[in-house]
């Protein structure tokens, strides 16, 4: 939750000041540069004729749905690169709300069983195993903490990717890309304040305070953006708004944008709903808040919104309807998930959404057995049908048993140790982490989902769990398909902040990060193919990003999630979007963008949505070709590097014919007899470059590649030596 960084009463005053002039100015901009929706077309009218405002009293009973109508829409015509700069609010993260409170003091790491075993781990993380998971095929730079411009602590990382776009969010403002890595919406992207500037008469004109999210609607082929927004700052009595902007086309720069809000509760204005998560259904988008009070910052429960889709694609006025569940209702948990889906076949009509959370006790050390299941069935026709769990208090409708684990905190959720200082980081271990993900394969229905474990209580370190739920029919089983905590053969690293992902093959990856007292902390990448032994990540780790440096700021906020995705355009390609840092500093941080697929011959799908081209060209993106098996390449020729700095260069070689791929070495000596850690057979993917980084100023380096492909790998090539340059 959003903590000012200046005093409470002079930045308070300071943002009455601010909200009356931007509100005077939402409206000048909103009757010259858009159109509020007062006089809908005829499509729009019989939009509203079926899905309007109006709703019947019965349905705001106690414990019955609430319905409201969205606020708009306003249309935004023009194109994101022409609106007018208004900065982000300044903001620093300070406090995490939970379910329930935690002191957020890290604890010093506790003694290992025995000193060998940390030595085994150690030679683990300096010499990993081989992976078989394929490098990635490109990775970029998204939004930085100097980009932002809102002084956020964490990011809030998010992304997801289209057609022809990738749209990444952070706390402050979206940043659009081609999928070469481009931007197209500036340097610094469009901030929320810019975006929801015209939605006059509300928070979001002018209050966006973060917790943004972004998703590609396939099926429409729109995009959805939304961050919460508030005046003053907390504790504080709000109100408290959500604000979502639907796309008119594809095109996320120019196609233009149907803008709504929503009060987080209208019954109870000085609740603000926490950690937003959306996902796509067929009838709906959903969205599901945690409500604490504003003032107090008491835990009130959670609010599951259903949002009337088919009206917010047509630009027509729409509702939303809303079920709170209490904590008694809860239990011990909190932070529902929706499920959404992007690859199969979309779930069967009239299939109600599913959403899942876990348990998070009050004190740290407890085994938790349960994942639980909410059904959320919605009719926007008679909302009063429109049901969530079961009973008054809207209970799960599942309770499904899963192997034993630890919920990710001690005393408290600073748990995560760093090389170089004693900071450590947030685990965000007490929720299963977005997406929740639906597939359905020729009738065979299935969730996936992460989350964060914690291993070997209480001295970790943190693994990723994951699970495959069969819901087949509409219902939660009594037991996952399969379930793991990777550790990747407990090689030490604490492996955190994890997001799930599923190809059209019913092969599965989870981004995440990792960390260690002996590594920076990195961005990975582990996988499945559906063909492995069940219950095993059995692809093994990528590595995405290395770190080149850690955080030092004290809350120790990290994430507070990342995303991974399918790419529509073939079905096949993974896109994750997570945080890192090139150097040690206190809260600048990076984020990173990259893709990766898995090297196997699979069929081109048909696309499911019909690209609508940005103003701005963009590049076609060409899978990574599969070779014919049965003869190893030859030895690529290692080139001279470029792009020297005092902590990264770029190695580069040539291509060979047949291949694969190619691992690559990097070694502070010409015999390669010890590596730079995260740099010994490192996967680099089908590429004739890659960006080495994490490295010590004017010191030498040693480089060589191996090509593979299905029939083996080749010999090492030449070997380059490279200087990193002097700070």
């Amino acid at each position: 939750m959003k903590k000012n960084s200046t005093s409470q009463s002079a930045f308070f005053n300071l943002r009455v000041l601010v909200a009356s002039l931007l509100c005077l100015t939402g409206v000048f901009v909103a009757l010259g540069a858009t159109s509020i929706n007062s006089n809908p077309s005829k499509a729009q009218t019989a939009t509203q004729t079926q899905h309007g405002p109006a709703a019947p009293a019965a349905a705001n009973q106690p414990g019955g749905p609430a319905v409201a109508p969205l606020v708009g829409p306003v249309i935004l015509n023009r194109d994101l690169r022409d609106l007018p700069y208004i900065a982000p609010n300044p903001e620093v993260e300070e406090k995490r709300l939970t379910r329930y409170p935690h002191p957020e003091i890290p604890l010093p790491a506790g003694p290992n069983p025995s000193e060998f075993e940390r030595f085994k781990s150690l030679l683990k993380q300096i010499i990993p195993p081989t992976p078989m998971m394929p490098g990635p095929i490109l990775t970029f730079d998204g939004m930085n903490s100097a980009q932002s411009g809102c002084l956020c602590l964490p990011p809030d990382t998010d992304g997801d990717v289209g057609p022809n776009h990738y749209v990444q969010s952070v706390n402050s403002s979206i940043k659009i890309f081609d999928k070469n890595g481009n931007p197209l919406n500036g340097p610094n992207g469009t901030t929320y304040n810019s975006f929801f500037l015209t939605l006059a008469g509300t928070p979001c004109s002018g209050f966006n305070n973060g917790d943004g999210f972004v998703f590609y609607d396939h099926v429409a082929n729109r995009w959805v953006v939304s961050d919460f927004a508030f005046p003053g700052s907390l504790p504080g009595a709000g109100p408290f708004y959500q604000c979502i902007g639907v796309s008119q086309t594809g095109d996320p720069v120019s196609g233009g944008w149907f803008l709504y809000a929503i009060q987080h509760d209208p019954a109870n204005p000085t609740w603000i709903g926490d950690y937003p998560k959306l996902a796509l259904w067929p009838n709906a988008y959903y969205l599901t808040v945690n409500l604490f009070d504003g003032v107090t910052l008491g835990f009130q429960g959670v609010r599951a919104f259903a949002l009337d889709r088919a009206s917010m694609l047509a630009g027509g006025p729409a509702n939303t309807i809303a079920f709170n569940i209490t904590p008694a209702g809860l239990g011990d948990s909190y932070s529902l998930v929706p499920a959404g889906f992007r690859t199969g076949n979309s779930p069967p009509a009239g299939r109600d959404e599913f959403l899942l959370s876990v348990d998070s006790p009050a004190t740290g050390g407890v085994t938790l057995t349960q994942v639980h299941g909410w059904k959320f069935h919605v009719d926007f026709a008679v909302p009063g049908n429109s049901t969530l769990g079961v009973g008054a208090n809207h209970t799960p409708n599942a309770n499904i048993t899963v192997n034993g684990f630890v919920d990710a905190f001690t005393t408290t959720t600073l748990l995560v140790p760093q090389n170089g200082t004693t900071a450590k980081l947030d685990t965000l271990g007490d929720k299963i982490m977005t997406p929740a993900v639906y597939q359905n394969r020729s009738g065979a229905e299935s969730l996936w989902a992460s989350q964060t474990v914690l291993l070997n209580y209480p001295n970790g370190p943190t693994a990723v769990r994951w699970y495959q739920f069969n819901v087949s029919g509409g219902n939660f089983p009594a037991t996952p398909v399969q379930q793991q905590s990777w550790n990747n053969g407990n090689d030490g690293l604490w492996r955190w902040m994890p997001s799930i992902a599923v190809d059209q093959n019913g092969n599965m990856a989870i981004g995440y990060s990792t960390s260690s007292a002996i590594q920076e902390p990195s961005i990975r990448y582990a996988g499945r193919l559906a063909s492995d032994p069940s219950n095993n990540l059995g692809q093994g780790e990528g590595i995405m990003t290395v770190g080149g440096g850690h955080q030092t700021h004290s809350s120790g906020r990290w994430g507070d999630y990342s995303m991974t995705t399918i790419d529509p355009a073939d079905n096949l390609t993974f896109w994750h979007t997570n945080e890192y840092y090139p150097v040690t500093s206190s809260a600048n941080w990076f984020t990173r963008i990259g893709k990766f697929q898995f090297p196997i011959s699979t069929p081109t799908p048909t696309p499911t949505a019909t690209a609508t081209p940005t103003a701005t060209p963009t590049a076609t993106v060409t899978p990574t070709p599969t070779a014919t098996p049965g003869q190893t390449p030859a030895a690529p020729t290692a080139l001279k590097a470029t792009n020297e700095t005092a902590s990264s260069f770029t190695a580069n070689w040539t291509s060979v014919s047949g291949a694969t791929g190619y691992r690559l070495d990097v070694s502070t000596n010409s015999s390669f007899t010890s590596y730079v850690p995260g740099y010994q057979n490192l996967n680099v993917g089908n590429t004739t470059s890659y960006n080495v980084t994490g490295l010590s100023a004017n010191t030498f380096y040693y480089y060589r590649l191996r090509a593979y492909n299905g029939g083996g790998t080749s010999p090492n090539s030449n070997v380059v030596r490279v200087k990193t340059k002097p700070r």
